[in-house]
């Protein structure tokens, strides 16, 4: 009976584990269309460079973009211990933030996200499709709660006839 029990316990476990790897964890990375969309290295139009640091700090933690940007973020984490960005809405990355508690140890990879190990880099090519704030984040047990979070605003974009669109 307990072989029946600890059975059940891991399927349950495995299944969770592979819908959280598929990207539909956390409300899903379906919504990330409220954020952007991944980028194409081809129209990046600038390349901001984000430096991850153990105070669990961003360096900047705060920077503006035009909406239709496609920015090439190059995520360096300058500390002892691994780091990640998270881009998405204060909803998705409070949610995620709370799976990563649960399964620390989970890794997994998204087009909104790097993973940095200290000393190296990552990047992240986005494209803001819609103006306002975006926010990022390290999704690691403790960093989130310790303030490693920053913010992106998009600025709309304004139309030939200079109203904004």
């Amino acid at each position: 009976m307990k072989l029946n029990h600890i059975v059940a316990a891991f399927s349950v476990f495995l299944l969770s584990s592979l819908a959280y790897a598929s990207g539909n964890h956390a409300g899903g990375h379906d919504e990330t269309a409220s954020i952007g969309q991944p980028g194409k290295a081809e129209n990046v139009s600038r390349t901001i460079t984000i430096t991850m640091h153990d105070t669990m700090r961003y360096s900047p933690a705060s920077l503006s973009v035009r909406q239709g940007e496609t920015i090439k973020f190059i995520v360096t984490n300058s500390g002892k211990i691994k780091h990640e960005l998270v881009l998405g809405t204060d909803k998705e990355l409070k949610e995620h933030y709370e799976l990563m508690k649960k399964n620390p140890d989970m890794e997994h990879a998204d087009e909104n996200m790097v993973t940095v190990q200290p000393g190296k880099s990552g990047e992240i090519i986005w494209h803001f499709t819609k103006a306002g704030k975006i926010d990022f984040a390290c999704l690691l047990p403790g960093h989130y709660d310790s303030g490693m979070k920053g913010m992106v605003r998009v600025k709309a974009q304004k139309s030939k006839t200079g109203i904004k669109e």
